[in-house]
């Protein structure tokens, strides 16, 4: 296209002949700028913001936690086991009277003193050492499926938090490919805005040379101006929209917005593969959906199941040793030894094994309200499960109908832009000779330059419509294994 127009206007100005030096100059430098920057593709670009996403960063650490805390559930059910050793030194005056063991404030949560010994008529300050070494179990062994509940519970949570994680991977890979498709387009439209600039100036040479030797009306030369300053506010325009889809498609990735070197092979060739075999309820929007609500189920069920009672088994095993002997009495009030030895020697033992069953039998009205709650929450995510599926119908359907359109268009941009760059010629070459009036100029001018941006828009809707797709269905291997 360039080529051609030249050969027209060339030979009408030197001043034009410079210009194309310089421009192709400028070309040339930017091409080995552009040679030194390595090339993103759309699928390393996908590959890094997966990588980079704060937000699946998030969602993974999610997915950790939930996991973590579903190993903490089942360790929940292993026995309590605990193991005491204890070595004192004081007195055993005893007393008859009761007590209540009254916690005192400021007191580390009340400390009482449990010695045991003999009553005196008066205070003994006789004291020696003692030891208690004990071990005690506790395992609530049957729960009327209360903890596997409980366990079934979490586990629905993991998998609600991976398919979160999942979704959010797929979304994202759509966003990725959206924003690195609008970004092609973005940078295409720059050159396009670029070239019709560069014929507009042409024109404007052209006009003002034909206005100096009264060939054509001084209007012209206004209304060429005009042309070349409305070009170069789409120019920037241009530009101001690719800053910012660059900037968004930056985002996406976690780098810096600096200007990418994009896969321009979208622009002449398009996909030839629509169809899917992929049930739209595997599409991770939709299993997501799915997760929640079972995850809602099983957190009705444990609190159902929360108001049964536990069997537990305990025992305990203990072993005391005292510096007193048994035959300290008042009237024996030297049958003590103060010598830690003998104190912390095991003398006396016992055990105790059992079981209890326990039931809060109150908490059966208490849980009641919660269960109704949960099953609220059940159907308001039975809701929007319906509610996605339904979008996600009518958007596969809306991007079958659009494929079919963006196809069409495909077959005919080709057939505009001929037609568009014929008539640009052709009326160029007329106005030169003064055959053609500015305005007929300026509206040829005009259908090119929408011809040039159509047939971008027109390959690039084609990718666009198969992404939609993709999206809808949830098999994005659809478009990403022929966008490679």
């Amino acid at each position: 296209m360039h080529f051609n127009l030249n050969m027209i206007i060339a030979p009408y100005s030197k001043h034009f002949i410079r210009l194309v030096l310089t421009l192709i100059t400028f070309n040339f430098l930017s091409i080995s700028t552009n040679a030194q920057q390595e090339k993103l593709n759309l699928t390393a670009a996908i590959d890094l913001g997966l990588k980079n996403y704060q937000t699946i960063q998030a969602k993974r650490n999610y997915y950790n936690a939930s996991s973590a805390l579903l190993q903490n559930t089942k360790n929940e059910y292993l026995p309590n086991l605990i193991a005491s050793i204890q070595q004192d030194y004081g007195t055993v005056n005893g007393q008859f009277g009761p007590l209540g063991a009254v916690g005192i404030a400021g007191a580390g949560g009340g400390l009482a003193v449990a010695s045991a010994g003999p009553p005196y008529t008066t205070q003994s300050w006789n004291a020696a050492f003692g030891a208690l070494y004990l071990a005690s179990a506790n395992w609530e062994f049957f729960t009327f499926g209360r903890v596997r509940s409980k366990i079934k519970m979490s586990g629905s949570q993991v998998l609600r938090d991976s398919a979160d994680l999942t979704q959010e991977q797929f979304i994202h890979s759509v966003r990725v490919s959206s924003a690195y498709l609008n970004l092609l387009v973005a940078q295409r439209l720059i050159r396009v805005a670029q070239s019709n600039l560069e014929r507009t100036i042409s024109i404007q040479k052209t006009v003002r040379a034909r206005a100096r030797s009264g060939l054509n009306a001084g209007v012209d030369s206004s209304m060429a101006n005009a042309d070349v300053s409305r070009a170069k506010l789409a120019v920037i325009e241009a530009r101001n929209n690719e800053q910012q889809t660059r900037n968004l498609l930056a985002q996406y990735l976690k780098v810096a917005p600096d200007p990418f070197l994009l896969d321009t092979t979208y622009f002449s060739a398009i996909p030839i593969e629509f169809k899917t075999t992929n049930d739209i309820a595997n599409n991770p929007q939709i299993r997501y959906y799915k997760s929640r609500l079972e995850l809602s189920d099983q957190t009705a069920s444990f609190l159902r199941k929360s108001i049964r009672p536990g069997i537990n088994l305990f025992s305990v095993l203990q072993t005391r040793g005292s510096g007193f002997n048994y035959n300290y009495f008042p009237t024996v009030p030297d049958s003590y030894s103060s010598n830690y030895m003998d104190g912390v020697n095991p003398a006396r033992s016992n055990y105790l094994i059992g079981f209890s069953l326990s039931w809060n039998v109150v908490s059966i009205p208490k849980i009641r309200q919660q269960v109704n709650a949960q099953r609220f929450v059940s159907a308001a995510y039975q809701n929007e499960y319906d509610l996605i599926s339904t979008q996600l119908q009518d958007q596969l359907i809306l991007a079958d109908q659009r494929i079919e359109n963006s196809l069409q268009s495909v077959r005919e941009v080709p057939i505009q832009y001929k037609a568009a760059s014929d008539a640009y010629i052709q009326k160029s070459a007329l106005y030169k000779n003064g055959l053609s009036t500015i305005v007929e100029l300026q509206q040829a001018l005009y259908s090119l330059n929408r011809a040039e941006a159509d047939v971008i828009l027109a390959y690039i809707t084609v990718w666009q419509s198969l992404l939609q797709k993709a999206a809808a269905s949830g098999d994005f291997s659809l478009f990403i294994n022929q966008a490679k």
